[in-house]
């Protein structure tokens, strides 16, 4: 499969060239423009009916995939989220798998496959992650939306970052964070408006998102609220 993400800058795309045969898998409503030779249908993905259940109400993704098939050809599709945000591209070797927040997920190759993880109590129930996340895994291409832009933090190994816990979009699965206060005191923390943050240490690549969701909601109810 050829690719290209298009309107980098605003509002990206991602086009997707498919020879005769082979097919993707994307969230329920990423179709944007197809081909006429390309066939598009309902699945529920890897694990089947369970799998569904367990995507829709333990990480909030969707019960049912797209399945997107070049069957009568050769054909392109272009891919898009629904959110004002970024697009980015992750090869999978198949030597790690990433932890995808809610909405992460845009759309991957046949060959990748996607589950539930179960995080510990304390970044579950304090990370704004939730309990469980999607475990995505195997070898291929793995397409990942935000709200605003995506940015990559490189960590050596050894090294930390301190990341708003509103603000993650992936991470390897062989990293770990732990939850913590932002600042010394809990008065200075909640005052600051970072009340809790995520601390990962390295080696790997943690992909931020730009703005925060549930901050822009807040900012939103209060501009078209009573006045």
């Amino acid at each position: 499969m050829r690719y290209e993400i298009l309107h980098q800058d605003a509002f990206p795309v991602v086009r997707c060239d498919l020879s005769r045969g082979e097919s993707l898998k994307a969230e329920s409503d990423a179709m944007v423009a197809m081909s006429a030779n390309l066939d598009v249908s309902g699945s529920m993905g890897d694990g089947g009916f369970l799998g569904g259940l367990a995507r829709k109400f333990l990480t909030g993704e969707s019960f049912f995939f797209q399945r997107i098939t070049a069957s009568r050809g050769p054909g392109s599709v272009l891919l898009g989220h629904s959110a004002p945000g970024g697009i980015v591209d992750v090869v999978l070797d198949g030597t790690y798998g990433l932890r995808v927040q809610k909405d992460g997920f845009l759309a991957s190759e046949e060959s990748v496959e996607m589950d539930t993880a179960m995080q510990n109590l304390s970044q579950g129930f304090f990370s704004g992650e939730g309990l469980f996340v999607l475990n995505v895994r195997g070898k291929g291409i793995v397409f990942l939306s935000s709200f605003g832009a995506i940015h990559p933090i490189e960590l050596a190994d050894g090294e930390e970052v301190i990341i708003d816990n509103g603000h993650l979009v992936a991470w390897p699965d062989y990293m770990n964070y732990k939850i913590e206060k932002a600042s010394s005191g809990w008065f200075s923390s909640v005052t600051s408006g970072e009340s809790l943050v995520c601390r990962f240490r390295g080696p790997g690549t943690v992909l931020i998102q730009t703005r925060n969701p549930d901050s822009f909601s807040a900012w939103l109810k209060g501009m078209i609220g009573p006045r």
